[in-house]
């Protein structure tokens, strides 16, 4: 039993999840929020069907701004057993999906594996995507060979003090580091550009880094790093979209999520850092590389509560876990 003294992922705490719950929240069984056909991710994984995300709950991370974090760390969900699983994504193929997107899974490596084979079994021909923090271990990595296409890691900092104070581990920089390179080494690249307009990602790497406002010298950090071991290898995706969250909680969690706001500048990213931003993506020059236009709209913050999460603009509800498919 994989999840009897748990070491899925790289705190190794050792807890019986059998029994409970362990940091990541969960037990050994699967719990997922939501399945929608998304349309804000990037255009080699949206395409025009959009993606078909699947929100795991819980999370091996503590991110004090997750925007996800009534599903990633409140615990919101419900359980769904394998043949749900597999319902959920062929029904997101039948609707045009342009693959089956999985966010925050990285604790549920083991069943996920299973899972996803058992999906293509049953007849499930779009790409699998792996949508994480990027701190996973290689050893888990390994299990997911044969099930996933398509690698989604974000690479947030190479900072150990942002990352202990942010994400509650301060080995973040090392792991994640260990694990794009995995991810890099061991997927071959491939677009289909049948239509011009609209080039699809069937297998590959794109790496997400999302930039802190007020930490553009960390961001520095992260592209050095990203230019030596992943440019031709991998897309980049250099987001600038950080906006602060109206977190719900009790005292006891705002206050915490107060005090690790602080190691940084909790606001939108301004003028002056997207010109910067701007100026080391020429400078780097990276063979593959997004990049967003500078908003300040903060209508795509999710509320998981409500049956559509995101703006109609931005997704389609297909499941969700307080009413099943669409309102069934």
């Amino acid at each position: 039993m994989p999840y009897r003294s748990c070491v899925q992922c790289p705190r190794k705490c050792g807890a019986d999840r059998t029994k409970g719950c362990a940091f990541c929240g969960e037990s050994d069984r699967l719990k997922i929020a939501l399945a929608c056909l998304h349309f804000g991710e990037e255009p080699l994984i949206t395409v025009k069907g959009g993606s078909g995300t699947i929100f795991v709950s819980g999370c091996t991370l503590r991110c004090s701004f997750c925007q996800n974090y009534q599903i990633s760390q409140q615990g919101m969900g419900r359980i769904v057993e394998k043949e749900e699983f597999v319902k959920i994504c062929l029904e997101l193929q039948k609707l045009g999906a342009e693959n089956i997107n999985i966010v925050t899974g990285s604790h549920q490596i083991p069943l996920l594996a299973e899972y996803l084979k058992g999906a293509k079994s049953e007849g499930l021909k779009i790409p699998v995507a792996w949508n994480s923090s990027g701190y996973e271990s290689v050893e888990s990595l390994e299990l997911l060979r044969g099930a996933v296409d398509i690698w989604l890691p974000d690479f947030k900092t190479l900072n150990p003090l942002m990352s202990k104070e942010l994400f509650a581990a301060e080995d973040y920089p090392s792991v994640a580091k260990k694990a794009v390179r995995w991810m890099i080494e061991n997927t071959k690249t491939e677009i289909k550009d049948e239509d011009s307009d609209h080039p699809k990602m069937m297998s590959g790497v794109i790496i997400r880094h999302l930039v802190l406002p007020g930490r553009l010298d960390d961001s520095v950090l992260a592209l050095e790093w990203l230019k030596k071991h992943a440019d031709g290898k991998a897309c980049i995706s250099l987001m600038s979209q950080y906006t602060p969250v109206p977190f719900r909680g009790d005292e006891k969690e705002l206050e915490w999520r107060k005090k690790s706001l602080g190691a940084f500048q909790n606001r939108l990213i301004n003028t002056d850092e997207d010109k910067r931003l701007r100026e080391l993506i020429d400078f780097y020059d990276f063979e593959y590389l997004f990049y967003q236009d500078l908003s300040d709209d903060d209508s795509w913050l999710p509320d998981f509560e409500r049956h559509q999460p995101f703006s109609n603009a931005l997704s389609k509800t297909v499941w969700h876990f307080k009413s099943g498919f669409n309102g069934e």
